[in-house]
């Protein structure tokens, strides 16, 4: 989510499991497969060879020599298609017992008006409720019966329809997912029903000072911009939508030139293929384009102070950053993880002023980086992460901090990468907004490939004209100090 939002969001690469419900599932699943992936390579390569005849050994060393030489290319695991207009992705991963498919639909918030917001979310989330062929209470005893959940997220620049299930329930699973994308019942009675959950929820934002913080944010950083239609619309505009605004928005944007379908598992392209072609192909092409986003662009820093009583001051200021296709996105993940490490530091390990300060990079088609923090003390705290971003503009990088940094980065993304969700979600997140799937390999070599010259000049370039937003005591705020006007 962007923003630190805290609507459901689409397969991102740590967390979207849990998002869309299948977190849990695929988590006991995968321990279960990890444990026995442990059982099997206990057994060293030098132990499993003396259990085999001469000749057998020697063939299984052969192998292992070829194997070393020739890599597998992780490219190649994906296979690519295309049927009727529909982009289709389907990775291998051999051995595993889930499946995950996704159904992305492409243009996020600008396939919509703010007086319609929030009716993409409710259209996914509807259907899932009961389909023509499912309705809701035989829906939930199958999926039940099989362990399987269907789930759906939106944020900015795409919304999806997920599902995850077991490779022995795949079968009855995909039937029921495809009757969820294609033939939702969209009923008065499943309408009402989740429309009240979403109208009660969106009004619960502003009760929490971290989410009323965020929708702050959001105002300030999107002025003018089509992010600023909330993807998942307003209390007002969403208790407005009926079961037939659903349907004529179903119809929308159930053409394949608008759709991205992802699959990760222990399956056959083929097999999948054909199984697209008698649903999803049947769709109409239509000829979506959505063309260039428009970018964002803060000419000057600014801060807003809303009055509300508090014991800490909540703060946050976000600074324009590249997208995930711009080159400089792999120097700007070291330069903000590198920035989220100072300022833990230097705020709360050497001066106790917040217990977790923090620098954020959110992975938008029109993207922004930035800092937060609570504290008692906004102003000293704020000082000290400006101070903190001016040295990483000013002072060269040392290599050993460099390096740490980017090894931890990678250790990260592959302790995200673990799960079917997760990558399936990074492959349609840079299929939509990240220039392509085949990004999602290029990823490490190009971060380990990162300078400290690299790190200060993305620094420089971006992290500037912060728009910073404070929920708290305006009395106690001294503005200048956040737009840098401030002496001393």
């Amino acid at each position: 989510m962007q923003l630190r939002q805290t609507n459901k969001t689409l397969l991102p690469a740590c967390t979207a499991g849990d998002e869309l419900g299948t977190g849990k599932l695929l988590g006991t699943i995968m321990r279960i497969w990890a444990l026995g992936l442990a059982l099997l390579v206990s057994i060293t390569p030098a132990a499993a060879q003396r259990q085999l005849p001469p000749t057998a050994r020697d063939a299984a060393k052969s192998a292992v020599a070829e194997r070393a030489v020739k890599p597998i290319d992780p490219v190649s695991l994906v296979t690519e298609f295309d049927v009727n207009g529909l982009r289709v992705l389907v990775k291998h991963r051999a051995a595993t017992q889930t499946v995950v498919a996704g159904l992305f639909i492409k243009g996020g918030v600008r396939n919509t008006t703010p007086e319609k917001g929030g009716v993409e979310n409710l259209m996914l989330d509807t259907a899932s409720e009961a389909t023509v062929s499912f309705p809701r209470q035989r829906m939930r005893v199958e999926l039940s019966r099989m362990a399987t959940t269907i789930g759906s997220g939106v944020n900015y620049d795409y919304s999806g329809l997920t599902m995850a299930s077991t490779r022995a329930n795949f079968d009855r699973s995909w039937e029921i997912f495809t009757d969820v994308a294609l033939r939702p019942a969209f009923t008065a009675d499943d309408v009402e029903r989740v429309r009240n959950r979403m109208v009660a929820s969106l009004r619960d934002d502003t009760d929490t000072p971290d989410s009323y913080l965020q929708l702050l944010q959001a105002r300030v950083a999107y002025e003018g911009h089509p992010y600023l239609n909330d993807p998942r619309g307003t209390a007002d505009s969403v208790s407005r939508l009926t079961s037939a605004d659903l349907r004529r928005y179903h119809k929308q944007v159930m053409e394949t030139s608008r759709l991205l379908l992802v699959v990760v598992g222990d399956l056959d392209p083929q097999m999948i293929r054909s199984r697209i072609a008698a649903s999803f192909g049947k769709l109409p092409r239509g000829d979506y384009n959505p063309g260039p986003l428009q970018e964002l662009s803060f000419a000057a820093p600014s801060v807003q102070v809303t009055e509300r009583a508090l014991p800490t001051n909540y703060v946050q200021g976000v600074f324009t950053a590249p997208n995930l296709a711009a080159p400089d996105i792999y120097a700007m993940r070291v330069a903000s993880t590198i920035l989220q490490n100072r300022v833990f530091i230097e705020v709360r390990h050497k001066r106790n002023l917040s217990y977790a300060p923090d620098a954020f990079l959110w992975s938008q088609g029109a993207n922004v980086g930035g800092i937060y923090v609570t504290s008692v003390d906004a102003n000293q705290s704020i000082r000290v992460m400006l101070d903190e971003i001016t040295r990483l503009q000013r002072e060269s990088l040392p290599r050993e901090e460099l390096d740490s940094t980017v090894q931890h980065f990678l250790t990260r993304h592959y302790l995200g990468q673990e799960t079917n969700a997760a990558q399936a979600g990074e492959l349609a997140q840079y299929e939509i907004i990240g220039g392509g799937w085949r990004n999602t390999f290029v990823f490490l070599p190009r971060l380990r490939a990162v300078t400290a010259e690299d790190v200060q000049r993305v620094a420089q370039k971006y992290m500037r004209n912060i728009r910073f937003v404070v929920l708290g005591d305006p009395k106690s705020v001294d503005t200048r100090l956040f737009t840098g006007q401030a002496g001393g």
